[in-house]
């Protein structure tokens, strides 16, 4: 995707998360109702193009305090908290509104830095939201901070939405800003600032180029942006960075507006197999020769094709896959040791007779395993 413009880009794209900012969607607290209708429609034209859809945004708290009437200036944690609660009701209804009309269904998810760092609700969260894009839901993903403290929280939406992207496999991540890009300086105060449409790495001299947060209610700046992107290129998602506040931002992206891509590192298929193959294992999964042959077309390895399970290791661990010849890679663990031992062996509906709970059909996914 490196040699793809944004518009190339976007069209290529399979998967792809919007990030959008509270001043873009709120302005002096009330919602942008015409602008997210609008979205809507770029939203569903993406859909129709087979593309799954994820929204990051913010404005939980922009809207929250606009009907608590709660002052201008800077909020109490407690404030925060109590406006993003009433907020965030009417952020998900905002959205439900401006996609029902189009036939698109759509899903909230609150997360925090918790659940991205720890490894069991990194994973809850993957299977959440692969199963709502799987349904065909468009996700609508927001910082918890109803609940999250500065020790709990990724503190922009940027960030947040880089790791969205990576968790989910995404092609494409598109922040939509109140710039319309990366600049060799600030285009605000520095007259020879030069626009940079295509980024191919971020190097020490593209890192230098951005500057501080500056943004009203936003909380991040172009900083963040070059971080997200860092995080996001460096899993095989390329990134967008576009001004978002005409009506219909993806379709002027699509019609050539000014914008800065930021090249994907690989794909993410790639780099995700990368990652696993680098991990160090935990166990030791062994397979018949059956399950060979079965992984060598690409199939998930089922609990019927291991014979026995060595080592201790909880779900999400990276495990050796070794079968009668040998080691055959990596995989990460869709049970824990004691878990994988009962069920080895065994058809995938016996599963919850056994564990006493309605399983997942693999026992290592072939999207989790790099042979």
């Amino acid at each position: 995707m490196a040699a793809l413009s944004p518009a190339a880009a976007l069209d290529a794209s399979r998967r792809v998360v919007i990030k959008i900012g509270s001043a873009l969607l709120v302005e002096g607290g009330a919602l942008r109702a015409p602008w997210l209708q609008a979205l809507a429609q770029d939203v569903a034209a993406l859909r129709g193009r087979g593309a799954d859809v994820v929204i990051v945004s913010s404005g939980s708290i922009a809207l929250g305090r606009g009907a608590l009437h709660l002052p201008a200036g800077a909020l109490s944690l407690e404030q925060s908290q109590a406006a993003a609660s009433v907020g965030q009701i009417r952020l998900a209804r905002a959205y439900e509104e401006a996609l029902a009309p189009h036939g698109i269904a759509t899903g909230q998810v609150l997360l925090t830095l918790d659940d991205t760092q720890n490894r069991r609700r990194y994973l809850n969260s993957r299977a959440t939201l692969a199963t709502l894009l799987g349904l065909g839901v468009v996700p609508i993903v927001n910082e918890n901070d109803t609940i999250a403290t500065d020790e709990i929280r990724y503190g922009d939406n940027d960030r947040l939405a880089a790791q969205v992207a990576v968790t989910i496999g995404a092609d494409l991540l598109v922040l939509l800003s109140d710039v319309d890009g990366l600049y060799s300086g600030n285009p605000q105060t520095d007259p020879e600032a030069q626009h940079l449409a295509h980024v191919e790495r971020i190097t020490p001299k593209i890192e230098a180029m951005a500057g501080e947060p500056v943004s009203g209610l936003s909380k991040g700046g172009m900083k963040t942006k070059v971080m997200a992107a860092k995080t996001a290129t460096t899993a095989g998602c390329a990134m967008i960075i576009t001004a978002g506040a005409e009506a219909h931002p993806l379709a002027r992206l699509r019609e050539g507006a000014r914008a800065t891509l930021f090249a994907a590192q690989g794909d993410p298929r790639s780099a995700r197999k990368r990652w696993i193959a680098a991990m160090k294992p935990r166990g030791v999964v062994h397979v018949d020769g059956g399950a060979v042959r079965a992984l060598a077309q690409g199939k998930s390895l089922l609990p019927a094709g291991v014979v026995r399970i060595e080592g201790v290791f909880q779900r999400g661990d990276p495990v050796t896959i070794a079968g009668p010849e040998g080691p055959l890679g990596l995989g990460l663990a869709g049970y824990s040791s004691p878990e994988a031992s009962a069920i080895a062996g065994h058809r995938s509906h016996e599963i919850e007779a056994i564990l006493n709970y309605p399983g997942r059909v693999a026992l290592i996914h072939r999207d989790e395993m790099a042979l």
